[in-house]
């Protein structure tokens, strides 16, 4: 019977870290599996060694195929952002784990961490950051060589995030271990190894924003109205969407960026893509971005062009289509997931009746809103109402049964 690979994990003081079990178990094994730092903390080890690099998948291959003793070495916690998660999916192993980075990162500023925000920028875009750590009291991030301790103050004053101060430790457990607090603004011309882990600290109260903004408090064309999704439209559209914390979202003819700024305040875990033909409002809607701290992709462009660069989408809101209705309708159909809503906004009777007749002719099926709204308005000292345009809120959704 072939034994269960063992994955150990370890510290950057090396085998110091390691219990006296763990290091019997490296030695009586035959293949020693790492990274080149792991591997290097066992110069005197007598099996053979493989580095990890290229493809998890490959290493999976590698290891099924093998039929020697197999202890893997990884970083910290496996099951934290590590190889652990990915090879106990695959392979039979047990798992044995060190502190984490963020454990050892949080103990040296005696801070509990169990109401701390997680996250990594490790091998992946910060696209999405702002909206997903805004408000949150502290925050940890793991980073690399291009998301580093500089990188990440710049993007946070970008959003004039600057409540927040910064905690910076390197090479934890190391001999050269490093860690003190910064402000923003001098993280952004300072180096840092490699190895470390970023914790931000809110010191003052930031600004956040809830379903609902008004409409004047976006960027939007003036002297010209009427161009921007009004805000009680704006939140039945929202609602008609369906949207989870971790939806993919696009928003269709998005001028100011209203619908896919509320929608990141919704979705702060998931995707959001905006395209927009007129350079103008696209430049309105990058300053709402910064503005509403959310940071999600806007393209300029006239759908369905571009649309084949956008990740396939939970949610799509149509609210402009500048005469390309039916290519538009098609494309979304077909790219959108199961169990997903499109909704789509008209102004007059014969766009509505053309959505839903290419609704139809795609295989879905529709749910029409009227809505017809009114606000207050002061006339001397009394008060009146003024109406809005009506607008057609169409949802639209596989038929059931269908895909």
């Amino acid at each position: 019977m072939i034994e269960k690979i063992k994955v150990i994990g370890i510290g950057d003081e090396g085998r110091q870290s390691l219990l006296p079990i763990y290091e019997k178990w490296i030695y009586e094994s035959e293949v020693l599996v790492g990274g080149q730092r792991q591997l290097s903390f066992f110069p005197d080890y007598p099996g053979e060694k493989k580095v990890i690099k290229g493809r998890l998948s490959d290493l999976v291959t590698f290891l099924k195929e093998e039929t020697k003793k197999v202890v893997v070495l990884a970083s910290g916690d496996p099951l934290f952002y590590g190889v652990g998660s990915y090879m106990a999916k695959k392979l039979d192993v047990e798992i044995y784990p060190y502190l984490s980075s963020i454990q050892l990162a949080f103990s040296r500023i005696n801070e509990r961490w169990q109401d701390a925000y997680v996250t990594s920028v490790h091998g992946r875009s910060m696209n999405g950051l702002a909206q997903r750590i805004n408000g949150r009291e502290k925050i940890a991030l793991l980073t690399d060589e291009k998301n580093h301790p500089a990188a990440i103050a710049r993007y946070l004053r970008s959003f004039g995030m600057t409540e927040y101060r910064v905690f910076v430790a390197e090479n934890l457990g190391s001999e050269t271990e490093r860690c003190a607090f910064y402000e923003l603004e001098e993280l952004e011309t300072k180096e840092f190894s490699s190895l470390n882990v970023v914790i931000l600290q809110k010191k003052a109260e930031g600004k956040t924003w809830s379903m609902g903004i008004d409409d004047e408090e976006f960027h939007q064309r003036k002297p010209e109205k009427g161009l921007l999704t009004k805000k009680e439209i704006r939140v039945l559209s929202l609602m008609a969407l369906n949207l989870s914390e971790t939806s993919t979202v696009w928003d269709i003819g998005t001028c100011t960026g209203s619908v896919a700024i509320e929608a990141c305040l919704i979705a702060k875990e998931g995707q959001v893509f905006a395209i927009e033909k007129n350079e103008h409002d696209l430049e309105n809607c990058r300053l709402n971005q910064l503005k509403f701290r959310t940071d999600f992709t806007a393209v300029q462009g006239k759908a369905p062009d571009h649309l084949d660069s956008f990740s396939d989408p939970d949610a799509i809101f149509i609210g402009g289509t500048a005469g390309s209705m039916d290519d538009i309708i098609a494309t979304c159909c077909s790219r959108l997931k199961k169990g997903g809503r499109i909704v789509l906004n008209a102004v007059t009777i014969e766009n509505l009746m053309q959505a839903v007749e290419q609704f139809k002719n795609n295989g879905f099926e529709t749910n029409i809103t009227l809505a017809q709204i009114s606000r207050s308005k002061p006339i001397l000292n009394l008060t009146r109402f003024d109406a809005l345009n009506p607008i057609y809120i169409i949802t639209a959704k596989h038929k059931e049964g269908e895909s």
